[in-house]
């Protein structure tokens, strides 16, 4: 049963122990391996984005259905949990290799609500996401440490994730992956009458828009 440690509203962030079972996280991994990565695919996976020292291999939500059905069937959970009225913006996944390290940043602002979800770690280290203990204005900086900032590290079980407001709150992976793989997957929500209530699917889908379908013509 998921249970919530700390004061998400107080602390901009909270420990969500047995979010999901680890038989629920092989399931989608063995998804994710079966559908993507047994294709021959891993090559044009992978990504390089600023936080990352070297390439990982990142599935998008949106070019994959089953991450976005997750993070939709997530989402009223988390609302309840926070006590917010939650919309989701967007998900991804990602694999991390040993040594990797994932620098401290801010979100954008799709992430006013963001999750970090360990899915498995192959050798069953436990590696931390490490968050600033203050929020700070949004911002694209980028670095490889919290300088004299005070943060803490959190430790995370397969199953085990950390909510927090991702674009208030810097965080980041600075200690080495000590295993050879790590699989997480990141989920974001906006409030709906919130500031970031435009970047809600990230801005893919109207929130409002009618939808008609012409069954006549199927």
């Amino acid at each position: 049963m998921m249970q919530l440690q700390g004061d998400y509203a107080r602390d901009g962030y909270a420990l969500v122990r047995g979010l999901c079972t680890p038989e629920m996280c092989n399931a989608l991994l063995q998804q994710v391996q079966a559908d993507v990565l047994s294709q021959g695919a891993v090559r044009r996976l992978m990504r390089h984005p600023n936080l990352l020292q070297r390439e990982a291999v990142e599935v998008y939500g949106f070019h994959y259905p089953p991450l976005l059905a997750f993070l939709w069937g997530l989402t009223p959970s988390i609302a309840t949990a926070l006590g917010m009225d939650l919309l989701p913006s967007y998900s991804y996944f990602r694999i991390y290799r040993e040594g990797d390290v994932c620098r401290v940043h801010s979100d954008r602002y799709a992430c006013e609500v963001s999750l970090s979800l360990t899915l498995d770690y192959s050798d069953g280290v436990p590696w931390p996401l490490e968050m600033a203990d203050m929020p700070t204005e949004p911002s694209a900086l980028v670095e490889s440490g919290f300088g004299d900032q005070p943060h803490r590290s959190i430790a995370m079980e397969p199953g085990d994730g950390v909510l927090y407001q991702g674009v208030y709150r810097r965080h980041g992976r600075i200690t080495p992956n000590p295993n050879a793989w790590s699989a997480h997957l990141f989920c974001h929500w906006v409030q709906r009458n919130g500031a970031y209530a435009e970047h809600a699917f990230d801005g893919k889908a109207s929130v409002t828009r009618p939808v008609n379908f012409r069954l006549e013509d199927a």
